[in-house]
């Protein structure tokens, strides 16, 4: 193996002089391969045994950074506007969880500070995090190499190559590829095809051009960039910046290797010597040994009876994992999962792995076959029409494009007979409501900060519904019972089954009541219009219901209902609003937190919907940003229970009041297509 790096004499006699990077016009420097190399890594960065950079390993939901350690000066004076060019060339390759399909990317990176610990892995790359991507005060250049679409990003492709500024939303994408030289053709390169390819990144100081060119690693540097483009980065990158990688996983594993990678301010980045460059891990199946050729023609007569037994197996199998599959579905991709990977998953979904059991069917936890750092939670639908099928599993792919830190990913489906199963990301912290209503009597399980934080999160995430992803997303369901809880007791919003997709400025049809009672707003009851309004009451009511420790609609001893919004109100009215906490929590409250959150599920509790708040407003009130305004005197007069029996829900349907309801005998399926 060659020396790890090249550095040019010129930078080792400016660093003994004491001078530091800064001061070197034209530094660069050359690592083929990284065996001893000096570099600053954190997260799941390493350097193997054979001199590969690799910034992530099969661990998911993780990131890594690697940079050179010394900041570079990439203005040619202090708070000068006038850059200087750089360039860099390196070879990098990522290995997924399965041939065609990975995890999330990576990134070149020029950034202020190696600090990147309030970065969030998956889509968000290890640089950003969802309240700073695109903030100017990030200070922030990269070229991502992406595997996965995130409409929050604009993303182009699930292969693609962008320029970042200060975020992930690029100002500059392509395809992943080159041109031919001698055709002008372009040619794709799939990011996760396990082979090494090599990118150079130009930046010109004086014209702020950025060219970004790729190409497999045989093959010479081609003439024209895959992107080319004006950025003016002098306000974008600091007098002296760091430069290196970084990348992050998501619920699949993946590997993300750099093997060389060369560095030059002022002029073209040497080329590396691909010959002395590491190999990248061999994942492809070994040949089958020579010596069964030779011994299976002479033991051919006792294979007759073994190929019998095995047919008859095969065949078993086969009715076994058999699955419903219609051409339609070739579009979905990825999104449909096998029949036989789930099964083993959940050790063919045995009563041991059962997690729970709800309305519209049994859910099961589960580890992936090929990756078993990546958890899933599979959960049995029965559907027995086909009718509105195609239709469902179209919004069943579409919502499992949903990508926020609050939400339960959907990761796709499998259909068999008169099964539907929906794959989740597996959250092991389980149900909020467990939490809330658990064997603990005298002490409540969740404390305050923990309670606020999650009432935040879930409005976070319906926020991203309601107003920020492609389309409106409006929930219908929303409880504590659907709101799960990860590592961290983060709260995740989640079980779409009801949920219900249309278009940004477009009014939501007509369709069957569903939800459950106590979260049901009132115009629901005549109209069955479901909204992002009537979501909003769900919402209040899954804030006093967290903040109170009290189901929204109970009996009591006489078997008479008590509504939680009227029991507030009360409090409220003699002016004892915070009163309503949970008990449970004795001195472990923030009474202003409290106060807010009690009032606020209040407002968004309002008989009429026009007066309730928008999820930007609930969002803005509980992170401080918007004063709450005081109740309005309408109040003084509203039952919740008498208006709920006033607008058509029936005394039948008011003696069950914490289930799902649906109207006549719908389907899950007819719940989410239906009323097209």
């Amino acid at each position: 193996m060659p020396p790890p790096d090249r550095a040019m004499p010129l930078l080792l006699l400016l660093l003994f002089l004491g001078l530091g990077p800064a001061a070197a016009a034209d530094e660069q420097f050359v690592f083929d391969g990284f065996t001893g190399a000096n570099l600053t890594m954190d997260g799941m960065a390493t350097v193997t045994a054979n001199g590969l950079l690799q910034l992530s390993n099969a661990t998911s939901q993780l990131k890594g950074h690697a940079f050179f350690p010394t900041p570079l000066q990439f203005h040619r004076a202090p708070n000068s506007t006038a850059m200087q060019s750089f360039s860099t060339a390196f070879v990098i390759g990522i290995i997924g969880a399965y041939d065609t399909l990975s995890s999330h990317g990576m990134a070149f990176v020029v950034a202020k500070s190696r600090n990147f610990t309030s970065a969030l892995p998956g889509q968000f790359l290890g640089l950003v995090g969802s309240a700073n991507n695109g903030n100017a005060t990030n200070h922030l250049f990269a070229v991502e190499f992406d595997t996965i679409l995130n409409s929050e990003f604009n993303d182009m492709s699930g292969n693609h190559v962008g320029i970042d500024v200060n975020g992930l939303n690029s100002v500059d994408a392509d395809n992943a590829g080159y041109y031919d030289d001698g055709t002008g053709a372009f040619r794709n390169i799939s990011l996760v095809d396990r082979k090494p390819m090599q990118v150079w990144v130009d930046f010109d100081g004086q014209t702020m051009q950025v060219n970004v060119t790729m190409a497999p690693l045989q093959v010479a540097r081609p003439k024209r960039p895959l992107l080319s483009t004006t950025v003016n980065l002098s306000s974008v990158i600091d007098d002296t910046a760091y430069v290196g990688f970084s990348s992050s996983s998501g619920i699949l594993f993946c590997r993300h290797y750099v093997l060389g990678w060369s560095f030059k301010m002022n002029g073209a980045a040497p080329a590396l010597n691909i010959s002395s460059l590491p190999s990248m891990p061999v994942t492809f199946p070994k040949p089958r040994s020579k010596t069964l050729e030779i011994v299976l023609p002479i033991a051919s007569a006792l294979l007759v009876f073994a190929v019998a037994a095995a047919v008859f197996v095969y065949m078993r199998r086969r009715r076994m994992f058999a699955e419903l599959k219609e051409e339609w579905e070739v579009t979905f991709g990825p999104h449909r999962f096998s029949y036989k990977d789930l099964y083993h998953a959940t050790d063919g979904f045995s009563d041991e792995r059962l997690l729970g059991i709800g309305g519209f069917g049994r859910v099961y936890r589960g580890s992936l076959p090929k990756s078993k750092s990546a958890e899933i939670a599979v959960k049995k639908v029965a559907h027995g029409s086909r009718q509105g099928m195609r239709e469902f599993v179209a919004e069943v792919v579409t919502i499992g494009r949903l990508r926020h830190r609050n939400l339960v990913q959907l990761l796709g489906y499998c259909r068999r007979k008169g099964e539907l199963l929906l794959v989740y990301d597996y959250m092991p912290n389980g149900s909020l409501d467990k939490h809330l209503y658990g064997d603990q009597k005298e002490k409540a399980a969740l404390g305050w900060g923990q309670r606020f934080g999650i009432i935040k999160g879930v409005a976070s995430g319906l926020l991203y519904l309601h107003e920020d992803w492609e389309q409106v997303v409006v929930h219908r369901d929303i409880k504590a019972s659907n709101v799960l809880l990860d590592a961290d007791m983060n709260g995740r919003l989640g079980d779409f089954g009801l949920a219900r997709l249309y278009d940004h400025g477009t009014d939501p049809h007509t369709t069957h009541v569903v939800g459950t009672m106590g979260y049901l707003a009132p115009e629901l009851g005549h109209t069955g219009k479901a909204s992002k309004a009537s979501d909003v009451f769900a919402f209040g009511a899954f804030m006093l219901e967290v903040a109170c420790g009290r189901k929204p609609v109970v009996l009591d001893a006489r078997d008479n209902h008590l509504v939680l919004v009227d029991w507030v109100l009360d409090q409220w009215r003699a002016g004892t609003v915070t009163g309503a906490v949970d008990p449970r929590l004795g001195g472990d409250v923030v009474e202003h937190e409290a106060g807010l959150v009690l009032r606020l599920g209040l407002l968004c509790s309002h008989p009429l919907p026009a007066a309730r708040p928008t999820t930007r407003q609930v969002a803005q009130y509980l992170d401080g940003d918007l004063k709450l305004p005081e109740l309005s005197p309408t109040y003084q007069s509203f039952n919740m229970l008498a208006l709920m029996q006033d607008q058509g829900f029936d005394p039948y349907v008011m003696s069950y009041p914490m289930t799902s309801i649906t109207a006549g005998t719908m389907s899950q399926m007819s719940d989410l297509s239906g009323g097209r």
